[in-house]
């Protein structure tokens, strides 16, 4: 039987922060909007627990990506297992992309981060696959050993370390 997909939203499960974090994902990346707030109504209140009015879902998109923040509750939290890639040209984007989305949250080892709402990201550099990738085993191994280094990437220490 043909299936057809219809696209895939990633949805992020929040205790009460939904419009929150959609607001400052918003903020940091170009190109994005905020869409439909739902709202918790009397319906299944003996269920979710939230209170009529309150905020459920929020429709939103980031740098093309669309995206929905729901009010779920304290049962499930982020961890690493799910992160977002943020693909970078330059090290000033890397800077920027980093230092924003570090804000209030927890720096990682080689690019990696957690926001202030415990969602992981990636900040790195477009070429960096290329780079661990390279025919050459020497220079994607110097590579590696550079990045393992790092905690917010270095995009010359790597070019260095590839040209070595």
């Amino acid at each position: 039987m043909p299936m057809t997909a219809h696209g895939i939203t990633p949805c992020l499960w929040f205790d009460t922060q939904a419009e929150q974090a959609a607001k400052f994902y918003a903020s940091i990346f170009k190109d994005s909007k905020l869409g439909k707030i739902s709202r918790y109504g009397k319906e299944g209140v003996e269920v979710h627990g939230k209170q009529p009015g309150t905020v459920m879902t929020v429709a939103f998109e980031i740098a093309g990506q669309k995206l929905l923040a729901f009010n779920g509750g304290p049962q499930f939290k982020f961890n690493e297992a799910v992160s977002f890639q943020v693909h970078c040209e330059t090290q000033e984007e890397i800077d920027y992309f980093w230092s924003s989305l570090a804000e209030g949250g927890e720096e990682g080892p080689c690019g990696w981060l957690k926001d202030k709402f415990g969602l992981s990201w990636q900040v790195i550099p477009t070429a960096l696959p290329q780079m661990l990738m390279d025919e050459n085993s020497e220079k994607s191994q110097r590579v590696m050993r550079s990045m393992l280094q790092m905690r917010k990437i270095d995009l010359a220490a790597l070019k260095r370390a590839q040209a070595a």
